[in-house]
């Protein structure tokens, strides 16, 4: 029997290139704490030199509207916001990835339900007729404990085939564990 279980990261991940990965760095370092704080200390630190340099009598190399200081804060806007409208296409193409290996392991459950109801539906339609041989009943009331198939709800499927509900009779189970 095939597994389908793999890492969706580790699949994803070895097709970067090293732009893609340092794109995926410069958008997790520009979206933390650290680059809040990091930003709001350069430019307290920026306006406060500045003024030391007015207390000393010195002329100050970007005078209060801190035209320089926009220009770089500019400069890295425009740098960044690119950077982080590829990395986060690039998560958007994982997400479709996974949901794809998500899909695929649902059909694949789906396959195997549909086996073991059909296996069941054999074992279920043999205890019938052991029944029907012996002239006992076929239904619940049988020595070896076999229910009626109606009692056993059957999946409720969508458009595209994905079992939503599979109710189970607890004698099915029941059934199962004791090996019947």
């Amino acid at each position: 029997m095939e597994t389908l279980s793999k890492n969706i990261n580790e699949v994803h991940d070895e097709g970067l290139t090293v732009g893609e990965r340092l794109a995926d760095r410069v958008a997790a370092f520009g979206g933390s704490w650290c680059f809040i704080g990091l930003f709001a200390a350069v430019c307290v630190g920026w306006m406060a030199l500045q003024g030391v340099a007015i207390v000393h009598g010195r002329r100050p190399w970007d005078p209060y509207p801190y035209i320089l200081l926009n220009l770089c804060l500019s400069c890295l806007a425009a740098i960044q916001a690119p950077v982080i409208l590829m990395s986060q296409n690039r998560q958007e193409k994982k997400d479709r990835i996974r949901a794809e290996h998500d899909y695929e392991i649902n059909l694949k459950a789906e396959l195997e339900i549909q086996e073991i109801k059909r296996k069941l539906d054999i074992m279920m339609s043999s205890k019938e007729k052991r029944a029907f041989k012996k002239g006992l009943p076929a239904s619940s009331g049988s020595p070896d404990g076999a229910r009626d198939l109606a009692s056993v709800k059957a999946p409720i499927y969508t458009e595209r085939g994905t079992a939503i509900r599979a109710a189970r009779a607890s004698s099915s189970h029941s059934m199962l564990r004791e090996g019947r």
